[in-house]
């Protein structure tokens, strides 16, 4: 293989799964390592993909476009339910407050809570509040603010004070971004910012996200990596990434699988 053809392969491999890393590559192409370092300077130089520490995203990943609630609830649904389930282990004892970021991850973490499990529950989801509402164990805190069309979280200064006054036990937080270098990040401003006061109000902090969310980094961070205490995903996760992402101090836990 030439490598130009090499690289027009290593791009759209790149493009159909997300990411791909450096030795994933090496091994799938009988290269060095040091090849395929080469291959992605070039192939970002092209704007053709982006490389991360240890791999590549595609430039998309890096965008300030993202989708909406409708799209994001059919996309890897089957991996989002199976993290939903093994996130459930995390949640608190009776008497316990936890806090549900919004999103299609977290909303399905908020739909496995036990129906007679007393907890004060925190969110600034539309959906989740909905959900929630009528249960009557729950004492349910619906954050205010402006409300996003494209994610249903509400978002805004009203939002912001409120968080600046609370302390919970847990938080599920959603991201769209996930890496050693740039943390937690999502590519709108405003979202950013309520995320980062979840983070901040939290006792411990549970991320719940697929594996195609490792290693992309979008616009804005909004947390570091070393707050993060547990990432809850798939087992498409690379070695090389849940090894980089443990010796930072977070605990993967795998979907069906251990910790």
């Amino acid at each position: 293989m030439y490598p130009e053809e090499r690289q027009q392969a290593i791009a759209a491999r790149v493009l159909s799964q997300g990411r791909a890393s450096v030795a994933e590559l090496a091994q799938a192409y009988d290269v060095t390592t040091e090849t395929v370092r080469r291959d992605l300077a070039a192939l970002d130089r092209a704007g053709l993909v982006r490389r991360v520490h240890g791999g590549a995203v595609p430039i998309r990943a890096l965008h300030v476009v993202e989708p909406g609630v409708d799209e994001r609830e059919v996309t890897r649904a089957d991996y989002k339910e199976s993290i939903a389930r093994a996130a459930a282990e995390f949640l608190p004892l009776p008497g316990a407050s936890v806090l549900f970021d919004a999103g299609t991850t977290t909303a399905r973490v908020a739909g496995m809570l036990p129906p007679d499990r007393e907890l004060v529950v925190v969110t600034n989801s539309v959906p989740i509040a909905a959900r929630l509402a009528t249960m009557p164990s729950i004492t349910l805190q619906l954050l205010g603010g402006r409300v996003r069309g494209l994610t249903q979280a509400a978002v805004g200064e009203q939002a912001l004070r409120a968080l600046d006054t609370l302390r919970v036990d847990i938080a599920f937080i959603g991201t769209n971004g996930i890496s050693v270098r740039h943390g937690l990040s999502t590519p709108d401003s405003d979202e950013a910012a309520v995320k980062r006061a979840m983070v901040r109000c939290a006792n411990y902090v549970v991320v719940v996200a697929d594996s195609s969310k490792v290693g992309r980094e979008e616009f804005v961070s909004f947390a570091p990596i070393g707050s993060v205490d547990a990432l809850v995903t798939d087992a498409e996760i690379s070695a090389a990434d849940r090894k980089e992402l443990s010796e930072h101090g977070v605990e993967v836990v795998l979907a069906g699988g251990e910790a």
